[in-house]
């Protein structure tokens, strides 16, 4: 199982652990200088930002991650003479993110509205040269085609791990007390106390387990340990250090042994050529039966319809997350109406403590860029055509 993951890969979607990526070497310093000094003489850029409409809720300005609030970003830019154009307008060929695309230097999207960036765009767009996540997970862009045309991919790592770890917990509680269905009753007039109780389960003496190890699986466990489970493991590439296992309350397991013994599954894994599609069917039939898998990494871990199966079937009890494929999900998504699920739309990462932190990382990101000065290095995801060595 480890091959899936690669022997590089990143530990907890877009993020690393105590290690970084390693970049082929073929830039020499030199170049590095120029393409900084060049890209420091550039007077004027256009920035485009593909963002979700929020409507009324744009009202409160702390919820910079929209079009109506643009990241808190338009004044910064003008200021120093750059155009900044904010949309939510993204699919199709006559959408306002494909009209500028052509001349658009910077391209800044978020996980939660995610702008696509596939070959084909990334030819169209000649004066690309800097993809921005506002937040963390770049897999909306095509990172081989953005290595290929020599842009920049980045993103603000670390922006939301938090936001992300307090949401799984909540979500598996959600899940196995069976919160949702009792709290539909009162919102549909009803009062069944057997109906809510036959399936509400207590979370201790239960075995939990997370694959993925990184900063938010570590966080998971963290969250855990007061809740007195029977068994909390962990599946990843690479061992925790001994300590680590000891501080988290935590042990290896095989990916196998781990789906065959576990009640509850999170996933905390980067969506990735060899994570896509890793809970497929056959997988989810070596779960327990009646288990719960959590996802709030990226939907495309999950194959869709064999998500759907195993809920009508019962192998699976529940499955709650926030990330589907693609996003936003067309209206007769199966994932929308299969029983027993938690699904909402995507924001466990853009808390308004998330967005203060990852609209205040795309601002130091975008003024780095223009002083022609490096990025932090675990935010490069390709690094002017150099591709982090997970994703090759």
């Amino acid at each position: 199982m480890s091959s899936l993951l690669g022997n590089n890969a990143v530990h907890a979607y877009g993020h690393r652990c105590s290690w970084q990526p390693a970049f082929r070497t073929t830039s020499t310093a030199r170049s590095r200088t120029r393409l900084a000094i060049v890209r420091a003489e550039q007077s004027k850029q256009k920035i485009v930002a593909v963002l979700y409409k929020a409507g009324k809720a744009a009202e409160n300005k702390d919820l910079l991650g929209c079009v109506e609030n643009e990241l808190g970003l338009r004044e910064f830019l003008e200021e120093q003479g750059h155009e900044y154009i904010v949309t939510d307008d993204k699919e199709g060929e006559n959408s306002e993110l494909e009209k500028h695309l052509e001349d658009c230097n910077i391209l800044i999207s978020t996980p939660f509205h995610p702008a696509y960036l596939t070959k084909e765009r990334i030819e169209k767009a000649k004066n690309l040269k800097l993809s921005i996540t506002a937040g963390v997970g770049s897999d909306h862009v095509d990172l081989h085609a953005a290595a290929d045309s020599g842009m920049t991919v980045a993103e603000v790592t670390g922006s939301n791990v938090v936001s992300v770890a307090e949401h799984v917990v909540m979500l598996i509680l959600t899940m196995v007390r069976n919160y949702l269905p009792a709290h539909k009753q009162i919102t549909d007039g009803g009062w069944d106390v057997g109906a809510a109780a036959s399936k509400a389960y207590d979370l201790q003496c239960k075995t939990v387990g997370t694959v993925g190890t990184g900063a938010i699986g570590q966080l998971v466990l963290q969250r855990l340990q007061g809740f007195g489970c029977k068994e909390v493991l962990y599946f990843d590439y690479k061992h925790l250090d001994e300590s680590k296992e000891k501080e988290l309350c935590c042990s290896f397991a095989e990916f196998d042994d781990l789906i065959k013994k576990c009640d509850v599954v999170t996933i905390n894994l980067p969506l990735t050529d060899k994570t896509k599609g890793m809970f497929n069917k056959e997988t989810i039939g070596k779960m327990k039966k009646g288990a719960y898998l959590i996802n709030t990494a990226r939907g495309g871990i999950c194959d869709r319809d064999a998500v759907a199966e195993a809920l009508e079937s019962g192998q699976l009890l529940g499955y709650a997350g926030d990330v589907w494929d693609p996003q936003p999900p067309p209206e007769d998504h199966p994932w929308r109406t299969m029983p027993n699920h938690g699904m909402t739309p995507h924001y466990s990462g853009t808390t308004l403590d998330a967005q203060e932190r990852y609209a205040e990382g795309t601002k130091q990101m975008l003024q780095n860029w223009f002083d022609g000065k490096e990025f932090p290095e675990k935010w490069y995801i390709v690094r002017e055509g150099e591709l982090a060595e997970q994703y090759k």
